[in-house]
């Protein structure tokens, strides 16, 4: 058997037989079953991290006497402890969508959620192969089927925060219109405010200035009040008939 001592990216003990050991680089790339000169190779990766695009490899190899191994001597059971770390991190983010109180939050969940489910995609692909050349390994059947079950969870996370996050994008939106709304009424009554008394300032205004006034116009203070209130409530109208004729 050889040993990809070498090659830079493959552990010390994978020692793989010639027909399995052309089949791969000194890369891990990506998650796959191998198999040749006997022996089973699967490739799967770490739970990704967030915002960290390269992926930390690890491998489980069937030697030609059934047993497995991962380097660690733990076996498929190793490969358990990977789907439960998958599982746990879905589980976190679950449980903080409804905590969740800023879109940062929401977001955050969206970008990595996404990854882990097409790493778990991936891996079940992976297990799928394992088991299409493997039919009797029972272990290996059942992490098949557990990885299958988290990938349905992680695209439910998935979905369940992109919901969220565009709920929270309408909403927001909605409480924009309705304060853009208020601020339109307040603007038309204060208008509505002015106009009623432009009249009268203005008529205040004329009859104020430094310039020599007729008799006839200086005990008129009343009558020129009212002559401007009623001008204003003219002009109310006006303004009113001539928006809703336009609505």
């Amino acid at each position: 058997m050889l040993s990809p001592t070498n090659g830079g990216g493959l552990p010390q003990w994978l020692d793989l037989e010639p027909e399995l050991l052309a089949q791969i680089s000194c890369r891990p790339g990506g998650q796959r079953c191998l198999s040749g000169g006997g022996e089973l190779l699967l490739v799967v990766h770490e739970v990704p991290e967030l915002k960290v695009p390269e992926r930390q490899a690890t491998y489980f190899i069937r030697r030609e006497d059934g047993e497995w191994e991962d380097g660690q001597g733990g076996g498929l059971e190793a490969l358990g402890r990977l789907l439960d770390r998958y599982q746990e991190t879905i589980d976190s983010y679950e449980a903080g969508i409804d905590e969740a109180e800023t879109a940062a939050e929401v977001f955050s969940m969206i970008r990595h959620a996404g990854p882990i489910a097409r790493s778990l995609r991936n891996l079940n692909m992976a297990l799928g192969q394992a088991v299409d050349r493997m039919p009797e390994d029972r272990q290996l059947l059942e992490l098949r089927d557990r990885s299958l079950d988290s990938l349905r969870a992680a695209e439910i996370l998935y979905h369940d925060a992109k919901l969220t996050l565009d709920f929270w994008q309408a909403e927001s939106a909605e409480d924009h219109q309705a304060a853009a709304e208020r601020l339109n009424v307040i603007a038309y009554r204060l208008n509505l405010l002015a106009g009623f008394f432009l009249p009268l300032v203005a008529m205040g205004g004329l009859l104020g200035m430094n310039v020599e006034i007729p008799e006839v116009f200086r005990n008129l203070f009343w009558s020129i009040l009212v002559a401007g209130l009623f001008a204003g409530v003219g002009l109310l109208i006006f303004a009113s008939w001539n928006l809703n004729r336009k609505r």
